[in-house]
Parts: structure tokens; sequence; C-alpha cells
């Protein structure tokens, strides 16, 4: 029986989802009865019936009841991994908790790596967002990729003008910017870039790291010498310092304030972490709320 149906964008190749492809509208409760023709008996293991599917068309057959009363068949595609959807699913999901808890004000962008997935979702959910009062960074799971200063850049933009139009609201410069407070949720499995961000972030006083300490790898093997045999031969080559020494290697970044993510909780459907990270953000945009500038008045450039 299908407990849950997952969504996606039919358009992208990564995250296309093949239960809601035009046409097939299977529906969470439905029961998945056939494939290729063949009947599923429980206990036989579901995933045999899938093998070789990958990528191909063919035909399962679905219906509301269990003895295949008012059942179809439809064309599907599989997808040889679930884990985007999935991800994707827990970022909506993320996204809306995040909406319903602040009432629209605060906006809520993953991270889940320093690299081009990275760059992908950061743009994705970042500037459709950007009219928002406050941002929670989740960067938890990072996988790094890359140095993180890209985020940081359009984290940490100041402030320039207003533009005055002559029809609609007013504008600011820089416009891809949210100028309000700002928290980041981190974990032990975020590392390399994922050490990296945070560690900026704090660097440059954006706002608190809530979580767990980060994994504390940021030594790097750039170039990867392949062997007659296929293989790779990798070492590192490069490792962080600062005018205070060396940094975040083995030590990792720290949380300002820690939350542990307790299976049980995680089970129960909760979020302890992404909790903590709406309740100091709606602490902070109390303590600090967003300027509302009041435009001058229109100048008088005639004179009598």
């Amino acid at each position: 029986r299908f407990k849950k149906v997952y969504g996606g964008l039919n358009w992208n190749p990564r995250l296309r989802p093949p239960l809601t492809e035009p046409g097939v509208d299977v529906k969470a409760g439905e029961y998945l009865l056939a494939v290729q023709g063949k009947k599923i008996h429980p206990p036989e293991n579901l995933y045999s019936f899938f093998e070789n599917t990958s990528g191909k068309l063919i035909e399962i057959t679905v219906g509301p009841k269990p003895d295949g009363t008012g059942s179809r068949t439809v064309q599907v595609v599989p997808v040889s991994s679930d884990i985007a959807l999935r991800n994707r699913d827990w970022v909506e999901g993320n996204l809306k908790k995040v909406n319903e808890a602040t009432n629209g004000r605060v906006a809520y962008v993953y991270v889940p790596n320093t690299t081009t997935l990275g760059h992908i979702y950061f743009k994705r959910y970042f500037f459709p967002q950007v009219n928002k009062d406050a941002i929670i960074v989740d960067e938890r799971f990072n996988g790094g990729g890359q140095v993180a200063d890209y985020y940081i850049d359009l984290l940490r933009r100041p402030f320039v003008s207003y533009w005055n139009m002559r029809y609609g609201d007013d504008i600011k410069t820089p416009g891809g910017t949210i100028l309000g407070p700002k928290v980041m949720l981190i974990n032990e499995l975020a590392g390399s870039g994922g050490d990296l961000l945070p560690w900026m972030f704090r660097k440059f006083n954006l706002g608190k790291l809530i979580g767990k300490r980060t994994w504390g790898g940021l030594v790097g093997t750039l170039g990867f010498p392949v062997l007659m045999d296929g293989g790779y031969v990798t070492a590192p080559n490069l490792a962080i310092w600062t005018e205070d020494g060396w940094v975040v290697e083995n030590v990792g970044v720290p949380p300002d304030i820690e939350v542990e993510q307790w299976p049980a909780d995680v089970i129960a459907g909760r979020d302890p972490q992404l909790e903590k990270a709406i309740e100091v953000i709606l602490e902070e945009l109390e303590k600090n709320p967003p300027k509302k500038a009041k435009r001058p008045p229109y100048p008088v450039r005639v004179k009598k």
C-alpha cells in the first residue's frame, strides 16, 4: 500500500517523481497490485519486481482496494534512487514548518553541500524569499565541496539605498538580500565546506549557530592521479590557516546553542534543532525588528 507519494519537479530529471507524472496520479492509500502483469503476493520481496527497470517504461496496476476492485494500469518510469525525492520532501517540509511558525516572516534555506547542488539549492530557495524579515540557513549534513564564500557574500551584503518608483513600491539595493536576523543550523554530519560555512558565518558575526559541533575535516584533496588499473590515489594537499593559526581541522565548529537530535524525537516527526532555530529567530526579530525606512519628502527642483 502506498503510505506516501513523494512530490517533486516533473520537469527536472533529478527530481522526477514517477507516481505524479501526467496520467499516472497515484494517491496515498492506494494499493500496488501488479508490476508488468505479475501480481504481487506478500511476503514476496516488493523490490524484486522492479529489478532492471530503472529508467525504463513499465506498467503497474494500482487500485483503491486490495482485491483489485476499481483497479487501473498505468505506465511509469522508475528512478534508480528515491534519495533526492526524500531530501526535497524533507526540505519542503521544513520550509512549511518555518512559514507556519513565523507567519511567513522568516525564510528557510537548505544548503546540502558547497558545490553544484549547494549552489542550486541556495539560489532556488534564497532569492524567492528575499522579501522576508529574517532567515534560517540549514547546513546540516552538508557534504562540502568548494570554499563557501559565495553564500557568506550574499548573506552579509550591506544595504545601500532605496529607489522610489513612479509606480509600485520602493525597492532596495542590493535587491537579493535579507537584512534582518540570521541563524544557522549545523550538525556533526556537516564537514569540509560544511565546516567552513559555519566558521565563516561566525567570523563575520552573522548570527547564532544552533545544533551540534561540525565534523572537523577541512584538509582537502585536490586532484586524483589515476592508476593503470583504474583506481585513484588521494593525498591531503591543502589546509586552512588564518592570522590566529591553524583552525577547524580535528576540532570542527561548535554551536552557540547545542541541541541534541534524539532518534525518538525524529521518529515522532519532531526536529528539535529546527524548533530551537525558530524560537531563537523569533526572539531576535522581537529584539531587532526590521527597520521601516520613511521616504523623505519629494524635493522641489523648480523655483519661481
